[in-house]
């Protein structure tokens, strides 16, 4: 067993507390915003994720490129989301009457600077493995798993402080961002490219675009985008869902309708456990096979909590936390596989970062558009807890059947018939260079 060095510890601690930061509000947003009258308004609060992701994470990532060392980038992004959140908690705390306009402004400014984080983070991490001579592929992994347990965590913080239900929650991420702008500059230095002679539009990725031309690629492409449509749907409404049993004399007392965020949390857990599956399972079913066990994954995510409650269904919620992990996971890192296999590597970098977009990015924001109009109809237009529960059965019945729709268009429609670049690049290896310095042996 390799002995675990200094920087992974860092590191790992710096994956907890980017990933803290955003489970401080994430899952629970949406249950505050329903308290302050702004319920009708939830989508637009998570659909701005993907609206800011299609170009803010790129723009950053050229600065950080070219200009900023990464690591200093990651700190400022995280002080500016970190002022910008803590402004939108004062002015929730504040206020006598919460309105969209000025939260949702605050917000969007907080959530603008945090996204690109992510990937700062990455490359943060990357670069100080590389500068302590420690692979990547091998070592990067479980320094991740942290950023679930910090995701998890932060979670359950807001959950028992009952920080769910107000604006703390905000000024926890803020207070999160903070530390973190502070620790991001103990981090190992990251080269910059002042003379890089890359176009924009290849530092934005729009190269990649040009996959569209190949039918077996757009087609993927544009089923990711409709299973992207998935993504945010649960995160926007399941705490409010969960937590409006507790206006139902049945339900008031349950330990679920009083502590939503706990409950979800199962999700993250399963989660982390479901990506050692992938393996095994691409090497079993295949790509396609297990696109399919991901958007049938959805379906019953969806149903579990069209038919499930915090009493006697408090299983089928269940349930539908230890089905996210596959709906997730198998969709989102083996889809990112897939494509680092069927490209080029001069588009490899382009073609995830396209793959982003049209999941996080397009099919995020429409499906948390769309779910916002289906709930706002079916529920919040109704009067009482028993008629908006039925609101609720009928929404989280729609959005499976949606994905019962895309799963069997997937089967007729996707042929999967691939031209693996990687290995054949290898192969080419192998032909001219027997012995790779690498030391990797297929």
């Amino acid at each position: 067993m390799s002995r675990i060095r200094p920087i992974q510890v860092r590191l790992a601690s710096l994956s907890f507390l980017e990933f803290a930061v955003w489970g401080a509000y994430l899952i629970s947003l949406g249950n505050y915003l329903g308290s302050v009258g702004l319920a009708t308004h939830i989508g637009w609060f998570y659909a701005v994720q993907g609206i800011v992701s299609l170009f803010m994470p790129a723009v950053v990532g050229i600065v950080a490129d070219r200009w900023i060392q990464a690591q200093r980038m990651l700190s400022l992004c995280h002080l500016l989301a970190g002022l910008f959140m803590g402004a939108a908690g004062v002015y929730a705390l504040t206020a006598d009457q919460v309105e969209f306009t000025p939260l949702f402004a605050l917000y969007t400014c907080s959530v603008a600077f945090f996204m690109p984080t992510i990937g700062l983070s990455n490359a943060v991490a990357f670069n100080a493995l590389n500068r302590a001579g420690l692979d990547t592929v091998t070592n990067f992994p479980p320094i991740r798993v942290f950023g679930t347990v910090g995701f998890i965590c932060s979670m359950l913080f807001v959950n028992f402080t009952q920080f769910q239900t107000n604006p703390y929650q905000l000024i926890t991420s803020a207070v999160l961002s903070f530390v973190l702008a502070t620790y991001a500059l103990t981090m190992p230095q990251c080269p910059v490219n002042r003379g890089s002679s890359e176009s924009l539009a290849d530092s934005l990725g729009l190269k990649a675009f040009s996959l569209f031309k190949e039918k077996r690629m757009a087609i993927f492409f544009i089923f990711s985008m409709c299973l992207g449509v998935s993504l945010q749907i649960t995160n926007s409404y399941g705490n409010i869902f969960i937590t409006s049993f507790s206006d139902i004399a049945s339900y008031a007392d349950t330990w679920g309708a009083r502590n939503a965020n706990a409950l979800i949390s199962l999700s993250q857990m399963s989660e982390t456990l479901c990506i050692l599956l992938i393996p095994f399972c691409l090497k079993r079913f295949g790509i396609k096979g297990v696109m399919l066990i991901s958007m049938f994954a959805w379906v019953l995510r969806f149903a579990f909590f069209g038919v499930g409650d915090t009493g006697g269904g408090l299983w089928l919620l269940i349930l539908s936390c230890i089905v996210y992990g596959v709906a997730f996971d198998f969709f989102n890192v083996s889809g990112g596989l897939y494509v680092d296999q069927q490209t080029g590597k001069e588009l490899r970098s382009s073609a995830q970062g396209l793959f982003m977009i049209m999941t996080n990015g397009i099919g995020a924001t429409v499906g948390t558009l769309v779910a916002q109009a289906i709930v706002n109809h079916f529920v919040f237009s109704q009067t009482t807890p028993e008629a908006q529960h039925e609101g609720w059965t009928t929404s989280w019945f729609i959005f499976a059947a949606y994905s019962l729709v895309v799963a069997v268009l997937f089967i007729f429609i996707f042929k999967n018939t691939p031209t693996p670049t990687n290995d054949e690049e290898r192969r080419l290896i192998k032909e001219t260079d027997p012995a790779p310095a690498d030391g990797m042996v297929d």
